[in-house]
């Protein structure tokens, strides 16, 4: 199984970036979702996930309203559009896999892809 996260970079403030996170080796439309980040110093934590179907989408406070959690599961591909982008948005961001859920503990998840380095500077 392999997880692959691209899309990041350094963007101003209020600027925008997509994340993907192609997936293989698994029957990705039958795991639910999700993306994590880590900021240096920090533990990590979630962001987004969504359920198998697409239709059920869950979002952490900090990014409710700005960022969008979207997949193809003809494409074998979750996004991640994050908008308004903040500083406080530097981190390491982490596309993960769960075979029974989509939900906010990352220790339910069964695999996790390389991570993708989002820097927002002020």
């Amino acid at each position: 199984v392999q997880l692959q996260a691209s899309g990041g970079g350094l963007v101003q403030a209020g600027g925008s970036l997509r994340l993907s996170c192609g997936a293989s080796g698994l029957a990705f439309s039958i795991y639910g979702m999700g993306w994590f980040r880590q900021a240096p110093g920090k533990e990590r934590e979630f962001v987004a996930a969504i359920s198998r179907s697409g239709i059920n989408k869950y979002y952490s406070n900090s990014v409710r309203g700005r960022f969008t959690i979207s997949r193809d599961n003809a494409k074998n591909t979750v996004y991640l559009q994050m908008n308004s982008l903040k500083p406080e948005d530097t981190a390491v961001y982490y596309c993960a896999a769960d075979r029974w859920g989509s939900g906010y503990d990352g220790g339910e998840y069964d695999y996790w892809g390389q991570g993708t380095q989002v820097t927002v500077s002020s």
